[in-house]
């Protein structure tokens, strides 16, 4: 099925930047700078506190007769998955607000900063996403990848099955097509493969016949670890894809800013098995 940009109509747009007004284009990249300052500030204090792998909370087992079962409707998990050199901690805001909307089983994963291959950590993925299965009695679960993590993500459900427990992934501000930012960090084997042409990203455009698992990339064209910017986009022609352009925020914000967090829960709760996407483009704009 092509890969389509669709429309979210229920997002929340505030006020739209102008095409050709220079004098609002630099006050909103002015604005965007000093956010990401603020946040990459914050984000320092609470790095520590999201160094260790999160506890696993048990679920109740149910009844041997099977008398109590879950609801038919209950929101399926859902698994967050940090960027390169992160931690669970940027999922502070976004996880409190799924929690707040019903989402009762939020989880983290934790990968090694050492990590130094995408195949390795969406192996580790696919036994952290089988494990969680498990013990919540889900046949499926939802995943949000910020950056480096939605690549490792796609990576799973794509080449490694994980479109049977995968029922949609959300990507924030990842490298989907490759990023050309910072040459000199190519020493760090997994910048390389997140470069464009790498043989990892190579592997992710090949065929993909048949894969259940709908996607939705984020990016924002304030974006400035993505070079270019709509190297964030999803473009396959086998995948259910659609993809939202957000103005207004960069790279940093994109995982912790309310009205992206909206819009996550909203796809998160609208989205069904094998739902095709719309035919046309949806920005949200962020003041």
């Amino acid at each position: 099925m092509k890969v389509t940009r669709a429309a979210l109509p229920f997002l929340p747009l505030c006020e739209r930047l102008l095409p050709g007004r220079l004098a609002g284009l630099s006050m909103a990249l002015l604005k965007a700078t000093a956010l990401e300052i603020a946040i990459l500030a914050g984000h320092l204090l609470l790095y520590p506190s999201g160094i260790t792998q999160e506890r696993r909370v048990p679920v109740p087992a149910l009844p041997a007769d099977g008398a109590a079962q879950l609801p038919t409707q209950a929101k399926p998990p859902v698994l967050l998955l940090h960027g390169f050199i992160d931690n669970r901690s940027v999922f502070v805001l976004l996880r409190r607000s799924l929690a707040q909307h019903g989402r009762q089983q939020i989880e983290c994963l934790n990968y090694s900063p050492l990590t130094c291959d995408i195949r390795a950590a969406a192996e580790l993925l696919g036994r952290r996403v089988e494990e969680l299965c498990e013990r919540t009695g889900a046949r499926q679960i939802d995943i949000v990848g910020h950056s480096l993590g939605g690549l490792i993500a796609r990576y799973y459900v794509q080449r490694l099955g994980g479109d049977r427990h995968v029922r949609t992934l959300v990507t924030l501000g990842t490298p989907h097509s490759g990023t050309r930012v910072v040459p000199f960090a190519d020493a760090h084997p997994i910048v390389r493969q997140m470069r464009p042409g790498s043989p990892v990203l190579e592997e992710l455009t090949a065929p993909a016949p048949d894969c259940r698992t709908h996607f939705v990339g984020f990016w924002s064209d304030m974006d400035h670890v993505m070079d270019p910017p709509e190297t964030a986009c999803i473009d396959h022609p086998d995948l259910m894809a659609q993809n939202v352009r957000v103005t207004g925020i960069g790279h940093l914000a994109l995982p912790v800013h309310p009205a992206v967090a909206d819009g996550v829960r909203q796809v998160l709760d609208t989205a069904l098995p094998g739902e095709p996407s719309a035919e046309h483009t949806d920005d949200l704009t962020v003041a």
